[in-house]
């Protein structure tokens, strides 16, 4: 099969059948703008209107990026510290787990009233988001390193941090970057959930906005904004992966 860039023909095929099917369904049964506009209703008000939520768009991303880059750098240093001191993992692991049981949508009107409207609550809450994911995948890179490797390397007389940089880490890099796309999608809907919080403008503002004025078409644009946005960050993590991953291994010949 013929394929456009990375991605085959088929699933692009099902989403405009999809959206076909959509176009159809709110035609035949003259469903009611308000309820249910069809997709070209939808596309035309993005394409006519677009300067209404471009800011939006904006403020989201660089909200998302933040969050992103400081989730993963706290779940780099967490897995590290864990990984090298068992007891300490020991100790907190359970506490990484209780983390995500508590509902995001729960505990942001604590950070609101702890830290108030501002930028702070709603990089807490991506970071929040973000982090976990990265954390777990690298305590399992870092614990899944070829075991004979790793006793090579000892009966070698490498030392700690030689074992760590040789041989866990860049064992660690594959799990590293699933657990970024996986953070790269969640950042995104991060920064929407904490925009709900409180804010002057992003997707988040705007998907409220709409939803009060019944303007459902807008509605779907925030929604169609965060899918591509989502997959426009997962893409960058995959370019990013393939270029360090390739980096990783000609330094190693």
């Amino acid at each position: 099969m013929k394929r456009f860039g990375n991605i085959g023909w088929s699933p692009i095929a099902v989403l405009l059948l999809f959206f076909m099917v959509w176009e159809g369904l709110a035609s035949l049964f003259e469903i009611p703008a308000w309820l249910l506009p069809a997709p070209t209703a939808i596309f035309k008000e993005a394409f006519t209107n677009y300067q209404l939520f471009l800011p939006d768009v904006g403020s989201t991303v660089m909200l998302a990026a933040s969050g992103l880059l400081l989730g993963a750098s706290i779940g780099f240093i967490i897995a590290t510290v864990l990984h090298l001191v068992p007891p300490l993992r020991m100790a907190l692991y359970p506490f990484l787990i209780i983390s995500q049981n508590v509902p995001i949508i729960v505990l942001a009107p604590l950070l609101v009233i702890w830290f108030g409207f501002g930028y702070l609550p709603k990089l807490i809450i991506i970071t929040l988001v973000c982090f976990f994911p990265i954390t777990i995948a690298l305590l399992d890179g870092f614990r899944n390193a070829p075991r004979e490797l790793v006793h090579y390397m000892k009966m070698s007389g490498a030392t700690s941090f030689q074992l760590f940089s040789k041989v866990q880490f860049p064992n660690a890099l594959p799990p590293l970057f699933s657990g970024l796309k996986i953070s790269a999608t969640y950042s995104v809907m991060g920064a929407v959930i904490s925009e709900w919080l409180g804010a002057e403008k992003g997707i988040g503002v705007f998907m409220t906005l709409s939803s009060s004025a019944f303007r459902t078409d807008r509605v779907f644009i925030a929604i169609f904004i965060i899918v591509i946005l989502s997959m426009l960050l997962y893409s960058l993590i995959t370019l990013l992966e393939k270029t360090v991953i390739k980096w990783a291994r000609e330094g190693d010949q």
